[in-house]
């Protein structure tokens, strides 16, 4: 396939995702990503795991991906927020009809599926190993050259090769963006107790502590760490041994889970925050990290590039029912329009959320104890919060509800 409706820079969750469906609605997509899927797939590239919400979870369903993650996704039965190991927990948990609250995967197997469902779609054009050399966007179409040689063509270019995206610093469109003073240590371990497939997070005045429920395997109970530390002591924390690192995270989960251990494979992210002011240009749409970036406080990232998928699938299928081209500005500016009120609110509730719970001392945390309680006895505002994080609020698109378009 050397012409397609639309080119999509980079083949990652976001990415494949978009390729899977727009595939699923008759649009076909050629994906050019510089990865080698041998590497990405293997057991110890990505030791993260990502909270799908119950929305774009429906989504994967009503696309084809999610009966190939079947067994490897372990539901969220419900959240529990606390400052510290105080008292005075916010805690979410749906009503039986309800339904999770979403599923925890480990990147791997999501990515797995998603570039199977991609290699298996009969739309989609998938060049793994590939880079593109020179982009060219003008007034009839979008050109391509990639590193083999070969010119494609389409009438819309998709980036969604993540937060440093090249194809968004060339178009000139302007981010912005500051660094947070931490990272993110990532890793899985075992516990005695189960968690009841309960996710936990933990307000600490140094970062937020994260425990997502994992499915158990063979040496029993398992959940996903991430955990907030300053920027300067990661590198201390990867170097500790397992026992001196299973003693610091006893410290910070007040043995609720039992004894901890044996630990899985350690690896560290810094922490920032970046967003677009247009996600448009040209003949060009930005998703995912190209798009925005934002701290993992809420368990969002992912989920808001997934939303993205959702809303600009549904644009460009409808713009095709009435006669108009992938790339036709009316398209562009209806995604620009549905798609910035969205990321600016959940960036900006999660950049305060972190800044919040970063305020040291007894009397921070005392208010932060008080809203907390406040929110668990209002109902409607707890129902607020928990629409949020399902992927719910707003002005939701037909894939987010389980529909096609």
């Amino acid at each position: 396939m050397e012409q397609a409706d639309v080119i999509i820079l980079g083949g990652g969750l976001v990415g494949s995702a978009l390729a899977v469906a727009l595939d699923a609605h008759g649009l076909t997509a050629i994906v050019i990503d510089i990865a080698d899927p041998h590497v990405i797939l293997a057991a110890g590239f990505d030791g993260r795991a990502s909270a799908i919400a119950s929305a774009p979870y429906r989504m994967l369903e009503a696309i084809g991906v999610v009966e190939r993650l079947e067994g490897v996704g372990c539901p969220i039965q419900g959240i529990r927020v606390s400052d510290g190991l105080e008292p005075g927990a916010l805690d979410f948990e749906p009503d039986a009809e309800s339904g999770a609250l979403g599923y925890m995967f480990e990147n791997r197997r999501l990515r797995a599926a998603l570039l199977d469902a991609a290699k298996a779609a009969p739309g989609i054009d998938l060049r793994m190993k590939t880079r593109a050399v020179a982009v060219e966007r003008g007034a009839q179409g979008v050109a391509v050259t990639l590193d083999s040689g070969d010119t494609i063509r389409a009438p819309l270019l998709i980036a969604a090769e993540g937060r440093n995206s090249p194809t968004r610093e060339a178009a000139g469109l302007k981010v912005a963006r500051w660094s947070y003073d931490h990272a993110a240590l990532v890793t899985s371990l075992h516990h005695e107790r189960s968690h009841r497939n309960i996710a936990y997070e933990i307000f600490y005045p140094k970062g937020p502590f994260a425990i997502l429920p994992l499915n158990d395997d063979a040496a029993g109970h398992r959940s996903a760490i991430v955990w907030s530390v300053r920027r300067a002591e990661a590198p201390g924390m990867l170097k500790l041994s397992d026992r001196g690192f299973l003693a610091e995270a006893e410290k910070k989960m007040g043995g609720f889970l039992g004894r901890l251990g044996p630990l899985g494979a350690r690896s560290s992210y810094p922490l920032g925050f970046h967003h677009a002011a247009t996600i448009t240009g040209e003949r060009l749409a930005l998703v995912g990290d190209a798009a925005h970036g934002i701290h993992p406080i809420a368990g969002q990232g992912v989920n808001v590039g997934f939303r993205d998928v959702a809303t600009l699938v549904e644009v460009l299928v409808e713009g095709k029912r009435l006669g108009l081209d992938p790339g036709d500005p009316q398209l562009l500016a209806r995604y620009e329009r549905w798609r910035s009120l969205d990321t600016l609110m959940v960036a900006a509730a999660t950049d305060g959320l972190t800044r919040l719970f970063g305020i040291p001392g007894r009397t921070a945390s005392a208010v932060r104890r008080f809203g907390l309680s406040a929110v668990q006895k209002l109902p409607p505002l707890k129902d607020r919060f928990m629409a949020e994080a399902r992927g719910e609020s707003g002005e939701v698109p037909k894939l987010l509800q389980g529909l096609t378009v």
